[in-house]
């Protein structure tokens, strides 16, 4: 997975951590203060980035959270079938098919440049870029 990680109670609103194997940014951070006889807990609310499902977990506040690694790449679309693009990495000039997410589908044309996140091994399309 990631060689980073970050202690519970150090995450920040907008920061990215793996919850339950999916890489997340984090919207919401409650930390609790030292009982009697416990450790503070750090409660975080996340959205996941490749899914937008939304996660809680509750955590003590010296467990590490992994940070996952985002590779922000360009690319240019070579052919569009159904939601599905091929494209080609403008560093490597690798070819790949990335899934087009709904928001873009309808501005998604051949020819024309994008982003995609290599995260954790996952690829998805992220933004359209001017030309």
């Amino acid at each position: 997975m990631s060689d980073r990680s970050i202690d519970a109670y150090s995450v920040k609103p907008g920061n990215t951590v793996i919850i339950d194997g999916a890489p997340c940014v984090v919207k919401n951070v409650d930390i609790s203060k030292t009982g009697k006889h416990g450790a503070s807990k750090a409660r975080i609310e996340a959205v996941g980035i490749i899914d937008n499902k939304k996660r809680i977990i509750i955590k003590p506040g010296h467990e590490k959270l992994d940070i996952p690694t985002i590779d922000k790449r360009r690319c240019q679309i070579i052919t569009i079938s159904n939601n599905i693009a091929n494209v080609m990495d403008l560093e490597t000039f690798e070819t790949l098919e990335i899934k087009i997410p709904e928001e873009l589908l309808p501005d998604c044309k051949e020819g024309s440049q994008a982003e995609y996140w290599n995260i954790e091994g996952e690829k998805i399309l992220k933004r359209l870029l001017q030309s």
